[in-house]
């Protein structure tokens, strides 16, 4: 297997530490097939059973403390400088490597806020606090939450390329539902049929297949993360879908909304939402630039929405995808208790984020219209 992502985004990871002026980080994990740290599929792309230690420095050192039984296929993938297998206890290997490095921190992957810098269990920090109580690198432990938020944020080629392979397969079982959808259908009846383009494009499912896609049909249909029912397509009414595959570990999740019906009989009421929800998200996409703070974007789009007579929105106007459809880091949402420090993130080249708000409307319920992904490099902005 092909490991020159891992051992990108490592290198990646020694050149973040630099950046920020953090000395190490230390992703410290066992039996990963139960309890895995989101950020391994970055860094090692594989599972380990036992205790075991993964230290990055930012003079580019890396190194790897596993069970003799992982080692050899660890050292395989090419990742790491060195990798240290042991047979009784890590403790003496952990501190003699800590020693050679005398680190002023260690950072560890503990966050409030972002999901996916917060994969070190309660267990594993006790034992970590254990291993280190008569060392000088138990109080020089801190969050790895800027590291993380950083590494899965900045999209290197590789990653950008598989995202755009998702977005395209998904656009192309889209364009295929498109023509398969009628009135009387139900909306299980569409879902199924979802997964079997699944099958025949090789992908599998962004998020729980329980609710991927989500098929709302109609106007008393609560959308969100509960699956299909029985309610049926008809003439007059509206289609939203909320649907992402994965490709070669990359997501998508993009949302269209179809009407059943000429396009001289669309509603007004539903024109003006439309028009609404698509000015909103183009506001947004001309805003949004390296360098601005997610909650900024947000405002924009959410002042919009109500300066035009609708209830702005209850969740966040978008967020990062990656490895998974909600891949952790800035959110461009506002600056509500739930979701902590997270807004208040910077946009960064190499990000790659969802567009997505919807409006109320009397007659057709609360309708998410349109879903735009957007990519940022050093050099330019860019739809997917």
């Amino acid at each position: 297997m092909d490991h020159q992502l891992e051992i990108q985004k490592s290198q990646q990871a020694c050149e973040i530490l630099d950046e920020l002026d953090i000395a190490s980080w230390l992703v410290w994990v066992r039996e990963t097939s139960q309890t895995p740290d989101p950020v391994l599929e970055l860094i090692l792309g594989g599972d380990v059973v036992w205790q075991s230690a993964f230290l990055f420095t930012r003079d580019g050192k890396k190194v790897g403390i596993v069970g003799n039984f992982d080692a050899d296929a660890i050292n395989a993938k090419g990742i790491y400088d060195r990798v240290v297998p042991y047979t009784k206890n890590i403790r003496d290997h952990l501190v003699s490597e800590l020693d050679e490095l005398r680190p002023r921190q260690v950072a560890i992957n503990f966050s409030k806020d972002n999901v996916a810098a917060d994969g070190l269990t309660v267990g594993m920090l006790m034992n970590l606090k254990e291993y280190l109580k008569d060392t000088p690198y138990l109080n020089r432990l801190v969050s790895a939450e800027e590291i993380v938020t950083r590494l899965r944020g900045r999209k290197i080629e590789n990653e950008t390329a598989r995202i755009i392979e998702a977005i395209n397969i998904t656009e192309a079982i889209y364009k295929k539902v498109e023509s398969f959808v009628r009135v009387g259908m139900t909306e299980i009846e569409v879902y199924r049929y979802f997964h079997e383009l699944m099958k025949e494009y090789d992908v599998t499912s962004a998020w729980n297949e329980d609710h991927n896609p989500a098929v709302d049909a109609g106007p008393d249909k609560q959308f969100g993360h509960s699956g299909p029912t029985e309610n049926r397509i008809k003439e007059g009414h509206l289609l939203h879908f909320d649907f992402g595959v994965r490709w070669q570990g990359y997501c998508s999740d993009i949302q269209r909304m179809f009407f059943f019906g000429s396009r001289s009989t669309i509603p007004e009421e539903v024109q003006t939402a439309f028009e609404t929800v698509r000015d909103a998200i183009q506001e947004a996409s001309r805003y949004i630039s390296p360098g601005v703070l997610g909650y900024e974007v947000d405002a924009l789009a959410r002042r919009f929405v109500i300066d035009r007579g609708y209830e702005e929105y209850q969740h966040a106007l978008g967020h990062q995808v990656g490895l998974r459809a909600h891949d952790g880091g800035t959110l461009l949402g506002p600056l509500w208790e739930r979701y902590g420090n997270s807004p208040r993130g910077v946009v960064e080249a190499g990000n790659v984020f969802t567009l997505e708000l919807y409006v109320t409307t009397s007659n057709y319920g609360m309708r998410e219209i349109l879903h735009f992904l957007k990519y940022f490099t050093a050099e330019n902005v860019r739809d997917l």
